[in-house]
Protein backbone atom coordinates (compact mmCIF):
# COMPACT_ATOMS: atom_id res chain seq x y z
CA UNK A 1 0.00 0.00 0.00
CA UNK A 2 2.87 2.40 0.73
CA UNK A 3 4.38 2.21 -2.74
CA UNK A 4 0.98 2.43 -4.39
CA UNK A 5 0.11 5.55 -2.39
CA UNK A 6 3.49 7.15 -3.11
CA UNK A 7 3.11 6.38 -6.80
CA UNK A 8 -0.40 7.84 -6.86
CA UNK A 9 0.49 11.09 -5.07
CA UNK A 10 4.17 11.47 -5.89
CA UNK A 11 5.13 12.95 -2.54
CA UNK A 12 6.04 12.13 1.04
CA UNK A 13 6.00 14.78 3.78
CA UNK A 14 8.93 14.72 6.20
CA UNK A 15 8.08 16.55 9.41
CA UNK A 16 10.84 17.82 11.69
CA UNK A 17 9.93 20.02 14.63
CA UNK A 18 10.93 20.28 18.29
CA UNK A 19 7.29 19.91 19.29
CA UNK A 20 4.14 18.71 17.54
CA UNK A 21 1.01 19.27 19.61
CA UNK A 22 -1.63 18.50 16.99
CA UNK A 23 -0.31 15.87 14.59
CA UNK A 24 -3.79 14.89 13.43
CA UNK A 25 -4.60 18.39 12.16
CA UNK A 26 -1.20 18.52 10.49
CA UNK A 27 -1.88 15.22 8.70
CA UNK A 28 -5.30 16.40 7.59
CA UNK A 29 -3.81 19.62 6.20
CA UNK A 30 -1.16 17.73 4.28
CA UNK A 31 -3.74 15.28 2.92
CA UNK A 32 -5.95 18.18 1.85
CA UNK A 33 -2.98 19.46 -0.14
CA UNK A 34 -2.43 16.09 -1.80
CA UNK A 35 0.21 14.55 0.47
CA UNK A 36 -1.38 11.79 2.59
CA UNK A 37 1.95 10.05 3.37
CA UNK A 38 3.56 11.63 6.45
CA UNK A 39 6.87 10.78 8.12
CA UNK A 40 7.39 11.96 11.71
CA UNK A 41 11.07 11.76 12.65
CA UNK A 42 12.86 10.65 15.77
CA UNK A 43 14.48 14.08 15.97
CA UNK A 44 11.20 15.19 17.59
CA UNK A 45 11.24 14.40 21.32
CA UNK A 46 8.52 11.92 22.22
CA UNK A 47 7.73 11.20 18.59
CA UNK A 48 6.19 7.84 19.55
CA UNK A 49 3.23 9.67 21.11
CA UNK A 50 2.95 11.91 18.04
CA UNK A 51 2.81 8.89 15.75
CA UNK A 52 0.24 7.13 17.93
CA UNK A 53 -2.02 10.19 18.02
CA UNK A 54 -1.77 10.74 14.27
CA UNK A 55 -2.56 7.10 13.51
CA UNK A 56 -5.60 7.17 15.81
CA UNK A 57 -7.02 10.56 14.83
CA UNK A 58 -6.09 10.86 11.13
CA UNK A 59 -7.07 7.54 9.56
CA UNK A 60 -6.90 8.93 6.02
CA UNK A 61 -3.18 9.56 6.39
CA UNK A 62 -0.46 6.95 5.97
CA UNK A 63 1.73 7.70 9.00
CA UNK A 64 5.28 6.47 9.37
CA UNK A 65 8.49 7.10 11.30
CA UNK A 66 11.71 8.62 10.03
CA UNK A 67 15.28 8.94 11.26
CA UNK A 68 15.00 5.32 12.32
CA UNK A 69 18.59 4.26 12.97
CA UNK A 70 18.56 1.01 14.93
CA UNK A 71 16.55 -1.80 16.49
CA UNK A 72 15.34 0.38 19.36
CA UNK A 73 13.85 3.15 17.23
CA UNK A 74 12.41 0.69 14.72
CA UNK A 75 10.70 -1.27 17.47
CA UNK A 76 9.40 1.86 19.20
CA UNK A 77 7.99 3.21 15.94
CA UNK A 78 6.16 0.01 15.09
CA UNK A 79 4.78 -0.27 18.63
CA UNK A 80 3.45 3.29 18.27
CA UNK A 81 1.60 2.26 15.12
CA UNK A 82 3.93 3.48 12.36
CA UNK A 83 2.91 1.97 9.04
CA UNK A 84 6.32 2.40 7.45
CA UNK A 85 9.88 3.19 8.51
CA UNK A 86 12.51 5.44 6.92
CA UNK A 87 16.23 5.39 7.70
CA UNK A 88 18.91 7.97 6.82
CA UNK A 89 21.36 5.18 5.96
CA UNK A 90 21.70 1.42 6.00
CA UNK A 91 20.59 -0.18 9.27
CA UNK A 92 20.55 -3.95 9.27
CA UNK A 93 18.91 -3.96 12.69
CA UNK A 94 16.04 -1.70 11.66
CA UNK A 95 15.59 -3.68 8.45
CA UNK A 96 15.34 -6.92 10.42
CA UNK A 97 12.71 -5.46 12.74
CA UNK A 98 10.70 -4.21 9.78
CA UNK A 99 10.86 -7.57 7.99
CA UNK A 100 9.72 -9.45 11.09
CA UNK A 101 6.82 -7.06 11.64
CA UNK A 102 5.82 -6.96 7.98
CA UNK A 103 6.23 -3.19 7.87
CA UNK A 104 7.73 -1.62 4.74
CA UNK A 105 11.01 0.23 5.16
CA UNK A 106 12.72 2.85 3.02
CA UNK A 107 16.44 2.42 3.56
CA UNK A 108 18.74 5.36 2.98
CA UNK A 109 21.52 4.87 0.42
CA UNK A 110 23.68 6.92 -1.88
CA UNK A 111 26.26 4.80 -3.68
CA UNK A 112 25.43 1.89 -6.01
CA UNK A 113 26.90 -0.49 -3.44
CA UNK A 114 24.58 0.90 -0.75
CA UNK A 115 21.61 0.65 -3.11
CA UNK A 116 22.32 -3.03 -3.70
CA UNK A 117 22.69 -3.66 0.02
CA UNK A 118 19.42 -1.86 0.75
CA UNK A 119 17.63 -4.17 -1.66
CA UNK A 120 19.29 -7.21 -0.10
CA UNK A 121 18.02 -6.07 3.30
CA UNK A 122 14.46 -5.92 2.01
CA UNK A 123 13.89 -2.23 1.34
CA UNK A 124 10.49 -1.51 -0.18
CA UNK A 125 12.13 1.54 -1.76
CA UNK A 126 15.51 3.22 -1.55
CA UNK A 127 15.76 6.70 -0.08
CA UNK A 128 18.46 8.62 -1.96
CA UNK A 129 20.02 10.79 0.74
CA UNK A 130 21.31 13.44 0.83
CA UNK A 131 19.78 14.17 -2.55
CA UNK A 132 21.03 17.76 -2.56
CA UNK A 133 24.60 16.46 -2.67
CA UNK A 134 24.18 14.69 -6.02
CA UNK A 135 21.29 16.20 -7.98
CA UNK A 136 18.69 14.66 -10.31
CA UNK A 137 21.30 13.63 -12.88
CA UNK A 138 22.74 11.20 -10.36
CA UNK A 139 19.37 9.53 -9.90
CA UNK A 140 19.03 9.20 -13.66
CA UNK A 141 22.41 7.45 -13.69
CA UNK A 142 21.32 5.10 -10.88
CA UNK A 143 18.23 4.18 -12.83
CA UNK A 144 20.48 2.77 -15.57
CA UNK A 145 21.67 -0.31 -13.66
CA UNK A 146 18.67 -0.30 -11.31
CA UNK A 147 15.61 0.34 -13.51
CA UNK A 148 13.21 -1.60 -11.30
CA UNK A 149 14.16 -0.17 -7.91
CA UNK A 150 11.79 2.49 -6.53
CA UNK A 151 13.80 5.58 -5.53
CA UNK A 152 12.65 8.37 -3.21
CA UNK A 153 15.11 11.29 -3.09
CA UNK A 154 15.25 13.23 0.16
CA UNK A 155 17.05 16.37 1.27
CA UNK A 156 16.92 19.79 -0.37
CA UNK A 157 13.83 19.22 -2.47
CA UNK A 158 11.22 21.93 -3.00
CA UNK A 159 8.61 23.06 -5.50
CA UNK A 160 11.37 24.47 -7.70
CA UNK A 161 13.19 21.20 -8.33
CA UNK A 162 10.69 18.43 -7.52
CA UNK A 163 9.63 17.94 -11.14
CA UNK A 164 13.23 17.50 -12.26
CA UNK A 165 13.66 14.66 -9.75
CA UNK A 166 10.45 13.03 -10.93
CA UNK A 167 11.58 13.25 -14.55
CA UNK A 168 14.87 11.64 -13.50
CA UNK A 169 12.90 8.58 -12.39
CA UNK A 170 11.87 9.08 -8.76
CA UNK A 171 8.88 7.12 -7.49
CA UNK A 172 8.06 10.08 -5.26
CA UNK A 173 9.79 13.13 -3.82
CA UNK A 174 10.03 14.32 -0.24
CA UNK A 175 8.48 17.56 0.95
CA UNK A 176 10.34 18.91 3.97
CA UNK A 177 10.57 22.31 5.60
CA UNK A 178 9.58 24.09 2.39
CA UNK A 179 6.09 22.66 2.94
CA UNK A 180 5.96 22.09 6.72
CA UNK A 181 8.11 24.28 8.96
CA UNK A 182 8.44 24.20 12.72
CA UNK A 183 6.90 27.69 12.79
CA UNK A 184 3.84 26.45 10.87
CA UNK A 185 3.36 23.68 13.39
CA UNK A 186 3.84 25.95 16.40
CA UNK A 187 1.36 28.45 14.98
CA UNK A 188 -1.13 25.82 13.80
CA UNK A 189 -1.07 27.35 10.32
CA UNK A 190 -2.85 24.44 8.70
CA UNK A 191 -4.27 26.40 5.77
CA UNK A 192 -0.78 27.54 4.81
CA UNK A 193 0.51 23.97 5.06
CA UNK A 194 -2.29 22.69 2.82
CA UNK A 195 -1.63 25.40 0.25
CA UNK A 196 2.11 24.73 0.14
CA UNK A 197 1.48 20.98 -0.08
CA UNK A 198 -0.81 21.58 -3.04
CA UNK A 199 1.78 23.82 -4.71
CA UNK A 200 4.47 21.20 -4.15
CA UNK A 201 2.47 18.32 -5.60
CA UNK A 202 1.34 20.43 -8.54
CA UNK A 203 4.92 21.42 -9.29
CA UNK A 204 6.20 17.86 -8.90
CA UNK A 205 3.74 16.54 -11.45
CA UNK A 206 4.44 19.26 -14.01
Amino acid sequence: MLLETLRAHGALAVVRAPRIDDPASLCRALAAGGIPVVEFTFTTPGVEAVIAEAVAAAPDALVGAGTVTDVRTATAAIEAGARFLVTPGLSEGAAAVAREAGVPILLGALSPTEVMRAVELGAAAVKVFPASLVGPGYLKDLRGPFPDIPFVPSGGLDAGNAAEWMRAGALAVTAGSSVVSAADIAGARWTDVAERARAFTTAASA
